[in-house]
């Protein structure tokens, strides 16, 4: 009856020790995603800014200062302008 307790004890640990394992890989997993989610949104707004400083690039021209904001906005969302 000892023998079969025993075990059943190891059994015990090693499943609960397998489920801690599990939880830290999943915490792990759950980490690299947010990541991998904020660069995603990141390379989004980079491309919807990117589009619309090439559309709207006469309009930032027209106004004083204009050209100056426009190459700082190229510079921060990373778009390579042809012209420059």
């Amino acid at each position: 009856m000892d023998d079969l307790l025993a075990i059943y004890a190891l059994n015990l640990t090693v499943t609960v020790a397998m489920f801690l394992v599990l939880i830290f890989r999943a915490w792990i997993e759950f980490k690299n995603f947010r990541v991998i989610w904020r660069e995603l949104e990141w390379r989004k707004t980079r491309e919807t800014a990117k589009e619309i400083l090439k559309a709207e690039k006469e309009l930032f021209t027209k106004v004083e200062g204009g050209h100056e904001l426009y190459e700082v906005l190229c510079h921060l969302f990373q778009v390579e302008d042809e012209e420059r």
